[in-house]
């Protein structure tokens, strides 16, 4: 089954309204259901069935800069974890909104990557840009799961 172009926007589109899900929950919830909503989010979204996932997170550094299980990005998206005391939870700081500008997009079969600018805004109305690469693989029941998903911020000379 081949990804289409429709698939890449879906699945991004998914990702941010996941994004904004886990924000809310934490600001209604607490920690322990955002934490359980992002696991699920993790176990729908990014391909941890198939095998390590590419993750870079664009605020993560040092030793555990690399996300390639899904503990790791439970941490990045929730914090509250000792194995990842760096993380503050980038899923849990309030987000309203997910946009992207695209740049380019390749497809080849059930692989498929994007990459852009993603703009996050926050409940106060700020704004952060971060440089975004996702790649995608449909698996065998045609569900599109990340497997690559590399997050910078722009470089600023």
């Amino acid at each position: 089954m081949s990804i289409t172009e429709a698939d890449l926007l879906q699945a991004r589109t998914a990702w941010g309204d996941a994004l904004i899900s886990i924000s809310k929950t934490y600001e209604d919830d607490g920690i322990d259901a955002a934490r359980a909503l992002a696991s699920d989010i993790l176990d729908a979204a990014y391909g941890y069935n198939l095998g390590p996932v590419l993750f870079k997170p664009t605020l993560a550094s040092g030793e555990k800069t690399f996300r390639p299980t899904k503990d790791g990005a439970l941490a990045y998206f929730v914090g509250h974890d000792e194995n990842y005391p760096l993380d503050g939870g980038f899923g849990i700081k309030g987000w309203r909104s997910v946009d992207y500008d695209s740049s380019a997009f390749f497809i080849d079969g059930d692989v498929g990557m994007w990459m852009g600018w993603a703009k996050f805004t926050d409940k106060d109305g700020n704004v952060v840009t971060v440089n975004k690469t996702f790649g995608y693989k449909k698996d065998e029941e045609g569900s599109v799961r990340i497997v690559l998903h590399h997050s910078s911020l722009p470089f600023e000379p």
